[in-house]
């Protein structure tokens, strides 16, 4: 892990469905240790939650993927950590034989009823099998912080009718 450009209070997830399965690492250190988690960690400074979410899937698995839209966020006074759910581009799973000690692809009700795949792990799965997310949606903004991304649930047939609504 590069430490002195990592930003410590952002992180992020990728939840990838394949074929009914869902990829997991087995995670090696921390609370979470000998757990099995979605692959994800850190934003490094100056980069995107989804280029972050593309390299740390690499990285733990060997799986390249496409973030497709934001499964859920979660925060707290300190730091936040969103949860994409991910494309599955190319690759075969595989441990990064640091941060976890397997990378594998498990039937996703086995995956929601197992003890060792946290609460949280679950209900990232559950999220993101049942089809709901955010989806990006391009808007006109500053680029005075860099590039700002939006991520909403306004539909196609919404996004026109929308722009003429005054509030």
């Amino acid at each position: 892990m590069r430490q002195e450009n990592t930003n410590w209070s952002q992180s992020v997830a990728g939840v990838v469905l394949r074929g009914g399965k869902v990829l997991l690492v087995r995670h090696t250190y921390g609370v979470r240790e000998g757990k099995l988690i979605v692959p994800g960690g850190y934003v490094l400074k100056g980069e995107s939650p989804e280029d972050a979410v593309r390299r740390e899937l690499m990285e733990e698995t060997g799986v390249a993927v496409e973030p497709e839209g934001v499964l859920g966020i979660r925060f707290n006074q300190r730091d936040w950590y969103v949860a994409f759910r991910a494309r599955y581009v190319s690759g075969m799973a595989r441990s990064d034989r640091d941060e976890n000690s397997e990378a594998v692809w498990i039937d996703v009700d086995e995956a929601l009823s197992r003890s060792d795949v946290p609460d949280l792990t679950r209900k990232l799965i559950a999220c993101a099998a049942g089809g709901g997310m955010l989806s990006r949606i391009e808007y006109d903004g500053t680029l005075r912080y860099g590039p700002y991304t939006f991520y909403g649930t306004i539909g196609e047939d919404e996004e026109h009718d929308s722009a003429h609504r005054t509030v």
